[in-house]
């Protein structure tokens, strides 16, 4: 099955990642990166030392933005998590979760 006519089908990627990643700027570098895309989503910290970041946008759109965090970060992720996310959470924009 092609996709023809330029309409690119919207996903949905929440990604946990582990590693030194809270107390870094991990959050506000994710941010700035996402400001760069036409994405939505929030990132946040979890009790459990990880950072959530959940991403909505075309799927090339959302590869290029978590291969932008991954560089940006990488020495400080030990490993991650990336799934579907099914919530139908409605979100505008992207924004840092407290």
């Amino acid at each position: 099955m092609s996709n023809s006519g330029g309409h690119h089908s919207i996903v949905r990627r929440r990604v946990l990642y582990r590693g030194r990643v809270q107390g870094v700027g991990f959050r506000y570098t994710a941010h700035r990166i996402a400001m760069r895309f036409n994405i939505s989503g929030y990132v946040r910290n979890l009790a459990s030392g990880a950072v959530e970041l959940l991403a909505i946008g075309e799927s090339d759109v959302l590869d290029k933005f978590l291969a932008g965090v991954a560089e940006a970060m990488g020495g400080n992720i030990s490993g991650y998590d990336i799934e579907d996310d099914t919530s139908g959470e409605e979100i505008s924009g992207f924004h840092i979760r407290y």
